[in-house]
């Protein structure tokens, strides 16, 4: 048996029902802690599950922003500062860093709220998260602003990465289960990971 939901049934639901609805029903995807800082040195730290590819030469990442209607910290700090990293969440950590989502005022720190360490490295302007596995610096290269929903896309080139050396394989796949790296579902779904394996490169 299956439950089918036409598109009015779907937009007469309630609205945070619908949220877990569309959130979830995409599948798995993978979460981080984007961490920024602005520029009178305030750090900040948040949870964001709408990572995507956009290329590799050069190596570009791109990420959803809900609508700046409201005061959207991550984004005003890498709007002015430029910079800012992607941290790779692993299971000693995430209700740590599902606690970011909590809306702090800006005053606060979600670092320091959620007892996470920021970490500088290599002179790079944004903080990283001293706990995760894999860490990505990351420069600000594109805001697209989406008129169908008002939400933003930003669209930067990593530019330092960091990870666990026996994650890396001789093709340059990184083994980001190795690494402990988590997955999300929904708003509020965390998940390890079990490979299956990896095939050959498919030809007709």
């Amino acid at each position: 048996m299956k439950t089918h939901l036409t598109s009015i049934a779907i937009m007469e639901m309630e609205q945070r029902e619908r949220a877990q609805l569309i959130n979830s029903i995409t599948g798995f995807k993978s979460v981080g802690l984007i961490g920024s800082v602005n520029e009178a040195g305030k750090t900040n730290l948040a949870i964001f599950n709408s990572f995507v590819h956009i290329g590799a030469n050069p190596p570009l990442i791109g990420f959803i922003m809900r609508p700046d209607s409201v005061e959207r910290h991550t984004l005003s700090n890498i709007i002015s500062t430029g910079y800012y990293t992607i941290n790779h969440i692993n299971a000693s950590f995430y209700k740590q860093a599902h606690q970011t989502s909590a809306r702090y005022p800006v005053e606060v720190s979600e670092f320091d709220a959620t007892g996470l360490t920021p970490e500088y490295k290599n002179e790079f302007k944004a903080p990283f998260v001293a706990e995760s596995a894999i860490q990505l610096g990351v420069e600000l290269k594109e805001r697209i602003n989406l008129n169908i929903n008002n939400t933003i896309l930003i669209i930067g080139e990593i530019k330092e990465i960091y990870f666990p050396t026996h994650c890396l394989q001789a093709d340059g796949y990184i083994d980001i289960e190795k690494a402990g790296t988590i997955a999300c579902t929904g708003l509020d779904g965390y998940h390890t990971t079990q490979s299956i394996e990896r095939l050959p490169y498919a030809k007709p």
